[in-house]
């Protein structure tokens, strides 16, 4: 992992979605020790505290169909863009607790304009690939890779370079809707489903990734909790079964630690309320550990 400094934003948002819970996901993760464990891997570790969220939840709603709060998200996704930006400026490394996913509108868009090309790993059991002319629920949390290629209509646009399809790949793919899978046959992305980590396994899929990725200068690893199985993850809003083991998301993270050129991690969709004794904060936090460089020997 390049760069020795550490910056954390928390982003306590839930209105991308519909289930209360999620905006309470930065505190489950400090308070499971995420910076403790970073430091005593030996790095700095700046806690930024969280973004100012009330500007989006006290937004009057767009008159945008079918985009729920999307003026709120939007004014969230600004300042999580901001954010980033001071970050890159910084040259620290940024973790930003989420919050539902709709936060990466902002954090990605803030990292496609650090110098170099970017690579973006989306690790999701969701693509996230809806509009709002294709959403079946109209949660903005559903449209974000849609919005961050440009493809969903103001306010749902943040920064001004819209992200490549070649520059992100999607893994632990397992739940879509219809014309999201439609689109997203069409839209030139790569789709590792879980059906491909069964068939292949993490390391080929990785040597796959590396290879689509090796002339990235930097990559960005948005990490959605309901990517692992709810039997080891039930704290999530969206859980679906069938998704990663605990093993097969710690190799994911100790070869991206391995390949050193992570330099932002989102983590999000952890929901307190319907976790078991934190447990789900608790594996986002080793799995964070395992990035930024814990081995087991």
């Amino acid at each position: 992992m390049t760069g020795a400094q550490i910056r954390i934003h928390g982003l306590p948002m839930d209105i991308g979605q519909n289930r209360r819970g999620v905006d309470m996901g930065p505190s489950a993760i400090r308070y499971a020790g995420l910076a403790e464990r970073l430091r005593a891997l030996g790095y700095a570790v700046d806690d930024a505290g969280n973004i100012d969220t009330t500007a989006g939840t006290q937004t009057a709603d767009a008159h945008l169909a079918n985009a729920h709060h999307a003026a709120g998200v939007a004014a969230i996704a600004a300042a999580a863009y901001a954010a980033m930006q001071a970050t890159i400026a910084a040259d620290a490394v940024a973790i930003f607790l989420g919050g539902d996913h709709s936060c990466a509108m902002g954090t990605v868009a803030g990292s496609l304009t650090r110098p170099g090309r970017t690579g973006v790993l989306w690790v999701d059991a969701h693509a996230d690939f809806n509009t709002p002319s294709t959403s079946p629920s109209g949660n903005v949390h559903g449209m974000v890779v849609a919005s961050l290629m440009g493809m969903c209509p103001v306010p749902l646009r943040i920064g001004t370079t819209p992200l490549a399809a070649s520059d992100i790949i999607m893994l632990a793919i397992r739940d879509l809707d219809r014309d999201e899978r439609l689109a997203l046959r069409a839209s030139g992305i790569t789709v590792y489903t879980m059906r491909d980590i069964d068939e292949q396994g993490i390391p080929a899929l990785h040597k796959a990734i590396q290879a689509q990725f090796a002339d990235c200068t930097s990559l960005h690893v948005s990490f959605d909790m309901d990517s692992l199985d709810p039997t080891i993850a039930p704290g999530v809003g969206t859980p679906v079964s069938g998704g990663l083991s605990i093993r097969e998301a710690h190799l994911i993270m100790e070869l991206l630690c391995d390949d050193g050129r992570v330099r932002a991690l989102d983590l999000v969709e952890v929901n307190p309320i319907l976790d078991q004794y934190n447990r789900t904060a608790e594996l986002a936090v080793d799995l964070t550990a395992s990035l930024f460089g814990q081995r087991i020997i």
